[in-house]
């Protein structure tokens, strides 16, 4: 069977104890909201991961699920945004603009990855949250795997200085870009914005006011053979952007959550699923933080230490 650069065949997820909305990141993710049952809201979230990593487990794909525990931690359920794997056997982990969020980076993860998968280098970007610049892993950056392109919204998580520093150790092209929603609020994290998956890719052109940019892009992820589903406003709010294509045995899928398969039409959904499956998640309370599935899944590109 092919094996896609672009979709991971292990993920890992975080399942937290203490979730909640984080109140230190509300300034700039449009996308959260407001909570006040907090501890129905822990409960919920807890078995929204729970039963997302059974479902994906089921489909075949390798879940490295991990708890926290953590009380100051809101945001643990989105592992995506502190570290990121690559083929080659490299590890990224990231400066974070939260401070709380700060306190997510977890090295018996790491350890774990070092010890089942073949990891030769770990570089870490943390250093760089003392100086103010952010770049907040594979939220800020949609990388394609395959053109070697890291799509990027401009934004204070996004800093292009660190950017340019990932993209020239790990191989990539930097393509940056404003993004806005409909209140003229810059998109936070890209990966709210569009997904790319081996044959397709879903992307809400309309949020970027540049509009040669917008057909750059659009260009360059039809030239590398993607079928594009573009994505109204409306859908973006509804995550449907926040996707994220996976490797199990019997295939590709795509993740994502059912707050984002609802919001799709007829013609879209029939687009994805003639090249790849939908797998839906019902994660309703994780989304009220701001994040989706995407989010919540930090796709392992490694080489197994001992395959199967």
């Amino acid at each position: 069977m092919f094996h896609s650069p672009q979709a991971p065949a292990a993920v890992v997820m975080v399942r937290p104890r203490h979730f909640t909305v984080n109140a230190q990141t509300a300034k700039d993710n449009s996308f959260q909201a407001q909570c006040t049952n907090t501890r129905d809201i822990a409960g919920k979230a807890w078995q929204e991961i729970t039963m997302a990593a059974q479902t994906l487990r089921s489909h075949g794909v390798t879940v490295h699920l991990y708890e926290d525990e953590g009380t100051k931690t809101p945001d643990s359920a989105f592992p995506n945004n502190w570290f990121s794997t690559h083929a080659g056997g490299h590890i990224a982990i990231y400066p974070m603009k939260a401070k709380n969020r700060r306190l997510e980076r977890r090295f018996d993860i790491i350890e774990m990855l070092k010890s089942t998968y073949r990891v030769q280098e770990v570089i870490d970007y943390s250093g760089l949250e003392q100086d103010g610049l952010f770049l907040e892993g594979t939220g800020a950056m949609v990388l394609d795997h395959i053109d070697r392109v890291a799509y990027a919204v401009r934004s204070d998580r996004t800093d292009p200085v660190i950017l340019e520093r990932f993209a020239t150790k790990f191989g990539f092209e930097p393509m940056v870009f404003d993004a806005f929603d409909n209140n003229g609020v810059p998109v936070y994290h890209t990966n709210v914005l569009m997904c790319i998956g081996t044959d397709i890719a879903m992307i809400g052109t309309s949020l970027i006011p540049d509009v040669e940019r917008s057909n750059e892009i659009e260009m360059r992820l039809q030239r590398s053979g993607r079928h594009i589903v573009e994505l109204r406003h409306e859908q973006i709010g509804k995550f449907a952007g926040n996707a994220l294509e996976l490797q199990s045995k019997s295939g590709r899928m795509i993740a994502m959550s059912t707050t984002a398969l609802a919001s799709l039409d007829q013609a879209q959904r029939k687009a994805i699923e003639e090249r790849t499956p939908i797998v839906a998640l019902n994660i309703p309370t994780i989304e009220m933080a701001g994040g989706s599935v995407r989010c919540t899944l930090a796709g392992v590109h490694l080489a197994p230490r001992h395959p199967e």
